[in-house]
């Protein structure tokens, strides 16, 4: 406890002295009694006063020298000298404004891009899930042939449900839509169906009533539902009496029973956050009860404690063997596939994301190059000053401290300005953002990104200082106090070059990068659909709730006299209803299996041969424009009482029947024969890309075949499970003049009629191609950022090089050179650099080309594409001669007079 009180004691003194309350005088009284009492010795010993006092002196160690040794011994020395430093550099950076400002500047640029990505990265990637314990919880889906993530059939959940032995909770959701009546006018409500353990698993509380209850999920058992607490605030106003409401949604009744928190927000596989929640029981279709039919389910689950991922895989892998074993025609070859619910949510945009942080990266990386080359010849003017310093006896780690000291006080106010400009960048980016990005309302400037926007500047300042403060620290004193200062400029010179070499070559790397996203982007626009999208519209209808109960002549008479309205408006060249299947472009899918006429049934579903299917209209190929290949295709006499007729796409023709002409044969469909009758094939049209422009060729499931609308069973064109169609339109006018024509007319057909979800062709294209176009903008920036910041550093080095040789270039031009032998004499300085930037840069550009096409980020072109890396060697060869073409002019108009009398 003494030692304790007595280190505390010290201490109190140290931090006293380091912060002045201990009086300067009292020192010097105290060493000046010292010094007398000396004195009086040598005095008394027979020495004259003046050698008595000299002695004394000595003997003290010179009075300066013993403030300095008693400050360190009793004050914070450290504390003491970073004070100092930090006043000293303030001074220095006052005398030179446009120094301070542009390295600022350059800071700011490099700091806050880096600054902008890392909030996108942290609240997409590095942020926790916000539920608790976010490691037990797991993605589930049905693996199965052609989908590796795959959806779940009901049959299957309930089994993998009971029978598991790892898994606390195992629960699915999938989103719909429902109209919504009896609340004003009609509307179309984003909701979704889920069994009853889907909140408790993520350990969602609700904000007002409760969940679903076990059991409640049952098919037929409670008509209950949940709803968002938006949708509670906007048709409700967040009134506590909502409990026991009623809900009329597609024409039945469902009690509210429970409202959900405001910050709930989730998309895993199909599910959706949404304004209605309904139990999975309720949803009227007779597919439910169908073991293979996965209907767009998938499931998330919670762990128990301790188990693994893999001991849960391993559990459900058995389960999944003893289904098919059991349901060998519905379950053979699928299985439960697992993975981390985070890995679910965010594993698609990881790369991307890590690849985009790499290349910011670079960015930063030439800005404190440039800023390093800017400290290079400024520490190279005050060569001489810190040379007097070290003669006087200052040593080599306090002037390198004072010098790393300047560079982080520099590199602290570009964090400072790169923070604002990150703000700045973050919201931007986010309107450029695909709607598909997970977790994007997570981004923002939190604890975590200004945490990162100081460390980072703190390694910066350190970073870009430490080259000229070792080379200050290590300059040859004799030279430089002989040659004022120039004696190190070759040096000097060689380390900026190597400098500039650097930039170049990451400004290559970026510019590489960016020119191949450019480039994949034009293959992209330019790349054929199978369709023309120019003019065409597509949206949703909802039937009239009055329809849920309609029999399938009724149902049938809805679809013409809609279809008869929309026709007849003006400038309409074509209406198709979809009665199954997705729109191209959207990623969805409707399978229909099938095995040829020469085949015998296959034993179980997998085994079958599988193709994308669409239930259209005859307008569908005249609206779309799709090339009909041979045959013909639907007409009105193609209905339910002629024989079934199928098309298909070149894909399934080339795969399933090679050199025959597959029109007039027979294919047999599961499901969908009436009267075991095959369908004729009576045409073949061209391939639609379905899984957008980028991603369809890789896709394992391209055959696509399309049956008449007016050919579907009783039970499949009755709106007994959805209310809900897709429309597709070709009109010569204007969309929106569209739609609102589209409107009136089903409005006067029937006022609880809903449309939404009105997107045009055109959209649906550039919608899934938004990834793609975000990450070619920031890159693109990034590249433009290092091409700026790397001519900045090339000009740097070259107006440098001209001003330390302003002799030797007086005295060439003395003897006999010419202005252009000088302007060719910078121009190669600065050719060499460049040309040796290029080289580095092409071999790093080819490494990073290879990791974009492994990412799939590159489309339509090669990683080694020639005309792409030849493009941005010529931009950048450009713009590096442009920047050393200033200087150089610059040069070719020194006096030579001049020159020679200013040195």
């Amino acid at each position: 406890m003494d030692g304790l009180i007595r280190n505390l004691k010290a201490f109190r003194i140290r931090l006293n002295t380091a912060l002045g309350l201990r009086r300067a005088n009292d020192l010097g009284e105290e060493l000046e009694s010292h010094l007398q009492m000396h004195t009086e010795d040598n005095l008394r010993s027979g020495m004259a006063p003046r050698q008595a006092r000299r002695e004394a002196m000595l003997k003290l160690g010179g009075m300066e020298n013993a403030k300095q040794a008693y400050r360190e011994r009793q004050g914070l020395p450290f504390l003491e000298t970073l004070g100092q430093d930090v006043a000293y550099g303030a001074r220095m950076l006052s005398k030179n404004p446009g120094f301070a400002l542009v390295t600022v500047l350059t800071l700011a640029l490099g700091i806050g891009a880096n600054t902008a990505l890392f909030s996108i990265v942290d609240g997409v990637l590095l942020h926790s899930l916000p539920f608790p314990q976010p490691d037990e919880l797991v993605a589930v889906h049905a693996s199965k042939a052609n989908f590796e993530q795959g959806s779940i059939s009901y049959p299957n959940f309930r089994d993998w449900q009971r029978d598991n032995r790892t898994l606390a909770a195992l629960a699915i959701g999938r989103q719909s839509g429902f109209s919504l009546t009896g609340q004003g006018n009609a509307e179309r409500l984003r909701g979704d169906y889920v069994s009853s353990d889907y909140f408790s698993i993520l350990g969602i509380k609700p904000a007002l009533g409760r969940l679903f209850a076990p059991g409640e999920d049952e098919i037929g058992r409670s008509s209950i539902a949940l709803i968002s607490a938006s949708f509670w605030a906007r048709k409700f106003g967040s009134q506590p009496d909502v409990l026991g409401k009623a809900l009329a949604l597609d024409g039945r009744s469902f009690t509210i029973v429970g409202v959900l928190p405001a910050d709930y927000d989730l998309s895993v596989g199909n599910f959706v956050a949404g304004d209605v929640y309904l139990p999975v029981g309720q949803w009227q279709t007779p597919a439910l009860r169908n073991r293979f039919a996965g209907l767009g389910f998938h499931g998330i689950a919670r762990l128990k404690p301790g188990v693994t991922l893999q001991q849960a895989q391993a559990d459900m892998n058995a389960v999944s063997d003893r289904l098919a074993a059991a349901f060998p025609e519905d379950d053979h070859g699928i299985r439960a596939k697992m993975q981390p619910l985070r890995k679910s949510l965010v594993g698609f945009v990881q790369p991307l994301l890590l690849v985009l942080l790499g290349a910011v990266g670079f960015v930063l990386l030439i800005a404190c190059v440039n800023v390093a080359n800017l400290l290079l010849a400024r520490s190279n003017a005050c060569a001489q000053e810190f040379a007097v310093r070290s003669a006087l006896g200052a040593g080599r780690m306090r002037m390198i401290r004072q010098l790393l000291t300047e560079s982080t006080m520099l590199s602290m106010a570009g964090g400072a300005l790169g923070l604002l400009l990150a703000n700045w960048g973050t919201q931007a980016a986010l309107k450029l953002v695909p709607a598909t990005l997970p977790r994007a309302s997570h981004v923002h400037l939190n604890a975590s990104v200004l945490a990162f926007t100081f460390l980072i500047s703190l390694a910066v300042g350190i970073l870009f200082g430490l080259l000229p403060a070792w080379k200050m620290s290590s300059q040859k004193l004799h030279e430089t106090l002989k040659e004022g200062g120039r004696g190190t400029s070759g040096a000097r010179s060689g380390a900026q070059g190597s400098l500039v070499v650097f930039e170049m070559a990451m400004a290559l790397v970026l510019l590489s990068g960016a020119g191949l996203m450019i480039r994949s982007m034009i293959a992209l626009s330019g790349a054929n659909p199978g369709f023309e999208a120019q003019g065409v519209t597509t949206f949703s209808l909802a039937a009239p709730p009055s329809m849920k109960t309609s029999s399938a002549e009724e149902a049938r008479a809805y679809y013409r006299e809609a279809g008869e309205r929309m026709r007849h408006i003006p400038g309409m060249a074509g209406v198709s209803f979809l009665g199954g299947g997705s729109l191209p472009m959207t990623g969805g899918d409707d399978e229909q299996f099938f095995w040829l006429q020469n085949e015998s049934k296959p034993a179980n579903m997998n085994d079958m041969h599988w193709s994308l299917s669409y239930v259209v209209e005859p307008d569908y190929l005249k609206i779309l424009r799709i090339p009909l290949l041979r045959g013909r295709f639907f007409s009105e006499q193609d209905n339910r009482h002629t024989p079934p007729v199928i098309v298909i796409d070149d894909t399934l023709a080339r795969k399933y029947f090679g050199d025959i002409d597959p029109v007039g044969k027979q294919i047999n469909l599961d499901g969908f024969t009436r009267a075991d009758q095959m369908p004729t094939v009576i045409g073949v049209v061209g391939h639609v890309m379905q899984w957008g422009l980028d991603n369809d060729a890789g896709n394992p499931l391209r055959a696509q075949m399309y049956l008449p609308f007016a050919q579907q069973n009783d039970g499949d064109i009755a709106f007994s499970d959805n209310l809900g169609t897709d429309v597709v339109v070709r009109s010569s006018g204007e969309s929106a003049a569209t739609m609102g024509d589209i409107r009136s007319a089903l409005a006067q057909m029937n006022g609880e009629q809903v449309v939404y979800g009105v997107r045009t062709m055109n959209q649906l294209i550039a919608n899934s191609l938004a990834a793609r176009r975000f990450s070619m903008i920031l890159l693109a920036i990034f590249a433009g950022l290092a091409l700026l910041l790397a001519s900045v550093g090339m000009y740097g080095v070259i107006s440098y090089l001209v001003s330390q040789r302003t002799q030797e270039i007086g005295i060439r031009m003395a003897l006999g050179a010419d202005r252009a032998d000088v302007l060719r004499w910078v121009l190669q300085r600065g050719g060499k650099l460049a040309i040796l930037g290029v080289g580095v840069g092409l071999v790093a550009a080819l490494l990073l080309t290879q990791v974009m096409a492994s990412s799939s980020m590159i489309y339509g072109v090669r990683a080694y594409d020639p005309w792409t890396l030849f493009g941005v060697t010529a931009l950048l060869m450009t713009v590096a001669f442009a920047a050393c073409y200033i200087p150089a002019r610059r040069a070719t108009r020194i006096d030579p007079m001049q020159a020679l009398r200013a040195e």
